[in-house]
């Protein structure tokens, strides 16, 4: 069950405040990948919106990609929060999002043309109007083309945006519904400057205000103020909350392996500064880990298996990513990753995603410690020379051999599946709450 408190409802003042502690309100739960992404979170958050009250997006745009399949009919979520298939469930997209509005309807239009589940999407869609907008689409995509192709970048314009929003030039889903003239101005200012940058661009300037008019309309009814949206969200009457991570921790633009990463942080902190929420109201944090380790694009990856072990792993789990089409890197589980991951984010419990796909293996190989120069180091190295030299220490623990993905309980896994799943809670140190043994959601056991 997700977390809330068991009393709601702020307000109150006086001298006798002194004498209690103010009322922390509903607390939200949050799915965070552990890994390199692509672990399988919209999976997590499909099961436990199904009981929210609202879902969101707290970091991120379109570069990430979440993958529901819901009666037989798979959805695609790249910008919405795929909680929103749940008819009853309000999404959030938080100020930490950067909004490329066209991608935005494109996908709700797609995936309405799919099933029954994005019905009603624009009355159940709620906007900050402190998320950055993918302030020029086209442009923003070819300028991406500029940067250095080694970082891996899914060519969605992200890192352009998040680049304006540092630097203080970006533009925001306010200033788009306050005064058109005046967002008119600094679009042009802003696109003359990537102009005298990068000579060669072509920008049909006119053409893309235009476009961002016609939103203007459209997007007015779902854009609230985000703080006040969150603060009345938490201290209302108890409600379920779900907080839907985008990325994950090794390709947080702090955390991860720099600068192979993205431009936002998808660590548990990105959760109080994307959406405008205090820490004390965070509760459950669920860490989503492949019972395996995939990688898009390039970067340092120590538990890779370029063999036919990867080819294996690929192959089986179908491992093409769902925003770039990329084929993912695949290789043996790397504790050592996902306990650096435990330490910054505090998982309370894990989802262990797609072990069917080692059923078939006569034997498993799990990453437990990291050599350099011959020595065990304690940490995560910051620095991607000393990663590529890293020689992971293995442990070797049997496979089973047999065919899972039928398995609805626990104790319905093969034994050596079972040692597998109690090994990984046992070096980390927390506990598996579900285990992913196929794509529907019937096939997510629940351990407590």
């Amino acid at each position: 069950p997700l977390s809330q408190s068991a009393t709601a409802g702020g307000g109150g003042g006086g001298a006798c405040c002194a004498d209690r502690k103010a009322d922390v309100g509903n607390k939200v739960t949050v799915v965070l990948g552990a890994q390199w992404g692509d672990e399988g979170k919209g999976k997590v958050v499909d099961l436990l919106a199904q009981d929210a009250d609202m879902v969101c997006r707290c970091q991120g745009g379109n570069n990430a990609g979440h993958t529901v399949v819901v009666d037989s009919v798979e959805y695609d979520f790249h910008l919405l929060p795929s909680g929103i298939i749940n008819s009853s469930v309000t999404a959030f997209i938080g100020n930490g999002v950067v909004i490329h509005l066209p991608g935005l309807f494109e996908e709700a239009e797609k995936n309405l043309r799919k099933g029954k589940g994005l019905e009603g999407w624009e009355n159940r869609l709620v906007i900050s109007d402190r998320a950055h907008i993918a302030f020029v689409f086209d442009l923003c995509q070819v300028l991406t083309s500029y940067s250095p192709s080694s970082l891996g970048t899914t060519k969605k314009g992200i890192g352009p945006v998040y680049s304006a929003k540092a630097a203080r030039s970006g533009l925001r889903i306010c200033d788009l519904l306050s005064d058109f003239q005046e967002f008119s101005e600094r679009y042009k200012n802003l696109a003359l400057q990537y102009k005298s940058m990068y000579p060669s661009l072509e920008i049909d300037i006119d053409g893309e205000l235009m476009k961002l008019e016609a939103y203007v309309d459209r997007i007015k009814p779902m854009v609230r103020d985000g703080v006040f949206f969150m603060y009345e969200a938490l201290h209302g009457p108890p409600k379920k909350i779900l907080v839907e991570g985008a990325n994950a921790a090794l390709l947080d633009i702090d955390f991860g392996t720099y600068p192979f990463v993205t431009s936002s942080n998808c660590t548990v902190g990105g959760v109080c500064t994307g959406l405008g929420m205090p820490p004390q109201n965070v509760g459950e944090v669920y860490g989503v880990v492949k019972a395996y380790t995939t990688r898009v694009g390039i970067g340092a990856f120590p538990s890779e298996q370029s063999n036919e072990i990867g080819e294996l792993l690929q192959t089986r789990g179908k491992e093409v990513g769902v925003t770039t089409g990329r084929k993912r890197r695949c290789g043996w589980l790397d504790l050592v990753l996902v306990k650096y991951a435990h330490m910054i984010n505090g998982f309370t419990a894990l989802a262990l995603t797609k072990l069917d796909i080692l059923d078939i293996l006569q034997e498993i190989k799990v990453g437990v410690a990291y050599k350099v120069d011959n020595e065990c180091i304690p940490h995560f190295p910051a620095n991607q020379e000393v990663l590529q030299r890293v020689e992971v220490q293995y442990e070797t623990l049997p496979g089973w051999n047999s065919d899972t993905s039928a398995a609805r309980t626990f104790e319905d896994l093969p034994e050596n599946a079972q040692k597998y799943v109690h090994f990984i809670e046992e070096h980390l140190g927390v506990p598996v709450k579900w285990i992913g043994v196929g794509k529907s959601r019937e096939s997510m056991i629940q351990l407590f």
